[in-house]
């Protein structure tokens, strides 16, 4: 399910960088939903989450970084989500 505000009710700055991005990749390869999602009211959920995600991925583990990589694009494929 798409949210409509996550798809284009951005703010600025955030839309012109997403604007920039998508220019960028051209209109062939649309931007991951992640970074919507991440740009999207940033101070409640992009950096939140980012520190979150930084520190699993990369924070204290029995599993190498490698490892947990793998675990996220197996979770991600297992969802039909493009890692």
């Amino acid at each position: 399910m798409r949210l409509k505000n996550v798809e284009h009710g951005h703010r600025e700055p955030e839309k012109s960088m997403l604007e920039q991005m998508q220019a960028m990749r051209g209109e062939q390869l649309p931007l991951p939903d992640i970074i919507r999602m991440l740009l999207y009211r940033p101070e409640l959920f992009g950096t939140p989450f980012s520190i979150c995600l930084e520190e699993i991925m990369h924070g204290p583990s029995e599993w190498s970084v490698g490892e947990r990589e793998l675990f996220a694009a197996f979770v991600s494929r297992k969802n039909q989500c493009p890692f």
